[in-house]
């Protein structure tokens, strides 16, 4: 099963920084069961909004040269406040360190201006075709399909 945990890319800085956002609503399957009669967005749910906002400061910044990111560590990660249906995640991501293939960010998500989630988090780019170059078709497919998904998520600010 896949989710997707950006609905929204609001500021980007490649390189640098990303902000995104996350609306959360009660069509998300998980929240049948989490919990019923009071959903909360689970929090590793936050923590993978995290870092598909790292993943997509990553592709961003490299021009899409890489089809994979996967969290290698989480470090320092706090909950502080839940996220309920009808509200938005607001996430901001620093680079903290920025690595050929490894790098590390400094994350926090908010709901209504307060601290929901935050963590330190590391992150690892590859292509499939790195380890088994047989693989060289999935990561262009790969990389096409994240390319159409970040122009609709991404619109730069005109001028």
């Amino acid at each position: 099963m896949h989710f997707s945990l950006v609905d929204r890319i609001t500021a980007l800085e490649p390189g640098r920084a990303i902000s995104t956002l996350k609306n959360l609503t009660l069509a998300e399957e998980y929240l049948q069961d989490h919990f019923p009669g009071f959903p909360v967005m689970p929090g590793v749910m936050m923590v993978e909004t995290l870092v598909q906002s790292a993943a997509w400061l990553m592709r961003a910044t490299t021009d899409f040269a890489c089809s994979t990111t996967l969290l290698k560590q989480a470090k320092a990660v706090k909950f502080n406040n839940f996220v309920t249906p009808g509200r938005s995640l607001s996430v901001t991501l620093t680079v903290h360190e920025w690595g050929d293939r490894v790098s590390t960010f400094k994350a926090s998500g908010t709901v209504d201006g307060q601290s929901a989630v935050s963590a330190r988090i590391v992150v690892e780019q590859f292509n499939l075709s790195d380890r088994n170059p047989s693989f060289a078709d999935n990561d262009k497919r790969r990389i096409d399909l994240l390319r159409a998904q970040f122009t609709r998520l991404w619109t730069p600010p005109a001028g």
